[in-house]
């Protein structure tokens, strides 16, 4: 790089200016890297418990479902099925996480109470009911895990990017200016030594 720029020290000045201002994006990247780290890391402990209450809801629902199919029946349970008229909405919106836009998922009807599933206290039964309520909680804590999981994917790319960033500002980027900033202060003082001698020379003679 050093080969690339004049000898000046107009060029000097500029050049220590973009180092400073380099060395000050890279402070700063530094610690949006640090920052989302830790965001990721406190994250990252949450969403494994989310994991597990999840696998918990999902083994707990299935072992209600097939329950109440075997003893009230299998028809019986999907005509409770059918008879549901509200639906599960799930939407979906962005948040901002130290400038990383990360979606934030909410829903309506995950988990309905037995007046509004339509069955009627005639046509329920306690088996079906647990069923229902199980994988109400199940549908939950798939929308908090969806949640979290897509906060971490967007947060280790951001943070795989910036790292990306600093490492080339750390060992190239401010590595070639400092080298070129050494090389013009070395030939302008090769310059004015040159100067002064030929001053020498020519008051001499």
């Amino acid at each position: 790089m050093a080969l690339d720029i004049k000898p000046t020290r107009s060029e000097l000045i500029n050049l220590k200016r973009r180092i400073k201002q380099t060395k000050n994006g890279y402070n700063l990247l530094k610690m949006k890297r640090d920052g989302l780290f830790h965001e990721f890391r406190n994250l990252l402990a949450d969403m494994i418990q989310a994991k597990k209450d999840l696998t918990s809801a999902f083994i707990l629902a299935k072992g209600r479902i097939d329950l109440a199919n075997s003893i009230e029946g299998a028809l019986k349970v999907r005509s409770a099925a059918i008879a549901n008229s509200t639906h599960p909405e799930v939407m979906v919106e962005p948040r901002n996480i130290m400038g990383v836009v990360v979606p934030s998922v909410s829903g309506t009807n995950l988990k309905q109470s037995l007046r509004e599933r339509g069955i009627g206290f005639v046509g329920s039964s306690p088996y079906v009911d647990e069923a229902a309520d199980s994988f109400g909680d199940l549908i939950i804590q798939i929308v908090k895990a969806s949640e979290m999981e897509a906060t971490l994917k967007r947060l280790l790319a951001e943070i795989e990017a910036t790292k990306r960033r600093v490492n080339a500002l750390e060992h190239k980027v401010i590595p070639e200016l400092e080298e070129a900033r050494v090389f013009i202060q070395l030939r302008l003082e090769e310059m004015e030594r040159e100067e002064t001698f030929r001053l020498k020379r020519f008051k001499n003679k």
